[in-house]
């Protein structure tokens, strides 16, 4: 019988980019594939679980580090800044992973029609083994893929099933917290959702707390416990890591990558990249297009 495994090796295998990244056509659902051990990536994840199925993952958030292997899932229940890298991955056995994008809407209906349950604090990132459910589930979404006239007709419920059993499961007390629409967890992801579209504006904290209908200061406070970062440190993020995609991908200049993402000081974005990435913009695109460290 056909494993999880095999129908994602054979997605990815016929579908992945240059990046490794094979997007499917069931919205929000990819197969990622990486051949050798990856360099540092820097990203503002969305609510999402990754089911790795073969090869190993690190993913930093803040001081915290997870590491995840085949067999386990990382889930993501908050738009927060990680920084990741595939460990083990080689020709003979690639890196392979099944990510989902979590859906607040399905989420928030299966949650009404769920007995209620408590969900305690939990950080935005944790590492769990994938459970036999959510395994089985995947798989019979995945081999949809066979049989592509079936995707219109079944995706939509093998998605909600999915979404289901993620919930049941130990991973469900995390989730659920999507699923409230007054909860701060859905108000700050609305308001993130603006500044994401936004971040290369002059911040207005006012604005942001008004759509997530809280004042400032709460505002400030549930945005820091949801995205473990200040709305400020949050936009910068968002800023240095578009500028560095412009410099590696599309070849700017750091000054006009700066001016581009919002930065009106050039010595400023300098200081400010390398405190996140460890060395200055042209060193850091030295270093990543020659594949070592820049002198």
């Amino acid at each position: 019988m056909t494993s999880l495994l095999d129908a994602v090796r054979r997605h990815a295998d016929a579908h992945a980019d240059r990046d490794g990244i094979a997007r499917t056509s069931i919205a929000g659902l990819t197969t990622i594939r990486a051949l050798a051990p990856s360099d540092l990536v820097y990203a503002v994840s969305r609510p999402l679980v990754a089911l790795v199925v073969q090869g190993a993952k690190r993913v930093t958030m803040g001081v915290h580090g997870f590491d995840f292997t085949a067999g386990d899932s990382l889930l993501v229940t908050a738009d927060v800044p990680t920084v990741s890298q595939i460990t083990r991955a080689s020709p003979a056995a690639p890196y392979y992973s099944l990510v989902l994008e979590l859906d607040p809407a399905v989420i928030a209906e299966l949650c009404g029609a769920m007995k209620p349950e408590s969900a305690p604090d939990a950080g935005p990132v944790r590492v769990d083994p994938t459970e036999a459910e959510v395994t089985d589930a995947a798989l019979r979404l995945m081999r949809l893929f066979d049989r592509p006239d079936s995707i219109p007709v079944l995706a939509r419920q093998l998605v909600r099933e999915l979404h289901y059993w993620l919930l049941a499961g130990r991973h469900g007390a995390a989730i659920r917290r999507l699923g409230w629409p007054e909860g701060h967890a859905r108000r700050i992801a609305q308001a993130v959702a603006v500044l994401r579209s936004d971040f290369t504006k002059p911040l207005r904290v006012d604005r942001l707390a008004a759509v997530a209908g809280m004042s400032p200061s709460s505002f400030h406070k549930h945005f820091r416990a949801v995205t473990t970062l200040s709305p400020l440190q949050f936009q910068k993020q968002l800023r240095l890591i578009e500028a560095r995609r412009l410099m590696l991908a599309e070849g700017r200049a750091a000054g006009h990558a700066a001016f581009e993402v919002g930065y009106e000081s050039v010595p400023q974005f300098t200081r400010e990249y390398g405190r996140l990435f460890g060395r200055s913009p042209l060193r850091d695109v030295r270093a990543v297009k020659g594949g070592g460290l820049a002198a």
